[in-house]
């Protein structure tokens, strides 16, 4: 069973992070089992040079995990390209109640924006391009749009609007 997904979008620098750890502060105070990810539009890489796991990716591994008491991390070479974010949520999150995306700009999950006046850039879900995706704008002032505009500083509120929109609500 693939949990609901939703992506927190930006230009780069505007807090999605900053958001996203706010929110899912909110949301884990609720009781709800809450996942992340993060898209890169680059080549990343967590492991770190001379290290045991570095050594054996490097070494022609498609999969290597480290696991232990506390948590569990893989790398998982894609052969195919970038998997569909439903592939992926799917795969790795059926435990979790949601997954909140950091990222996926392009895609056609239901989205939240954080927007950021100092940026000096217009929305990336409303203007130019018009994203029917997007649910709501987290915003460090007042803006006139079809969609809820929160303050970005509002993670309850971004927290309710998630739990109403996607959640079932729990009992306390």
């Amino acid at each position: 069973m693939t949990p609901p997904i939703l992506s927190i979008v930006a230009r780069s620098g505007t807090g999605k992070t900053t958001l996203l750890e706010k929110v899912i502060g909110e949301l884990k105070s609720r009781g709800y089992r809450v996942g992340v990810i993060k898209h890169d539009a680059h080549d990343f890489d967590i492991d770190h040079e001379g290290k045991d796991s570095w050594r054996l990716t490097r070494a022609g591994a498609d999969t290597m995990l480290i696991a232990s008491a506390q948590k569990m991390a893989m790398v998982k070479q894609n052969r195919g390209g970038e998997p569909a974010l439903t592939e992926i949520a799917a795969r790795y999150c059926s435990d979790l109640d949601i997954v909140l995306t950091e990222g996926f700009k392009a895609g056609v999950m239901p989205k939240i924006e954080v927007w950021r006046s100092s940026c000096g850039v217009p929305l990336l879900c409303r203007g130019d391009t018009n994203d029917p995706a997007l649910i709501a704008v987290a915003a460090d002032e007042p803006l006139t749009l079809d969609v809820p505009v929160y303050d970005i500083n509002d993670s309850a509120g971004l927290a309710e609007l998630i739990v109403a929109r996607f959640l079932p609500r729990r009992q306390d």
